[in-house]
């Protein structure tokens, strides 16, 4: 059982509804990093965790932004140098999305770590 890959499915068939909030459940630390990273980059409006007595769960706020949205499995090696090559099989041009991707300075898109000049594990792509 991939708990992000259902965060984010259940975050993408919300928004093709058009509903304005989403409950993510089980809740964990990756789904609520990823979850920031795609509010900082305007994906996705407030959240907030909520604790339900169980692995608690996250309350998300869409603002209709996100077409397309998935885990990546299995979650493969990528070097600083091969970001490029990932781009063009998940993202549908070069300045649309992103993919977040977890190195060893925390989790981030791969523009921080281009920046950074960091490899790590790819997790997921929005656009």
């Amino acid at each position: 059982m991939d708990t992000l890959a259902n965060a984010l499915i259940t975050i993408k068939n919300n928004e093709l509804m058009n509903k304005k909030e989403c409950i993510v459940k089980p809740a964990s630390k990756l789904i609520g990093k990823v979850l920031k990273i795609m509010q900082k980059e305007k994906y996705l409006g407030d959240f907030e965790f909520i604790e339900d007595g169980k692995a608690g769960m996250y309350k998300v706020k869409l603002i209709g932004k996100i077409n397309n949205c998935r885990a990546i499995k299995p979650r493969y090696s990528v070097s600083k140098d091969e970001f490029a090559k990932w781009e063009e099989r998940y993202l549908p041009s070069r300045k649309l999305g992103i993919l977040i991707v977890s190195t060893d300075k925390g989790i981030m898109t791969q523009h921080e770590a281009k920046k950074m000049k960091l490899g790590g594990k790819l997790l997921a792509f929005v656009y």
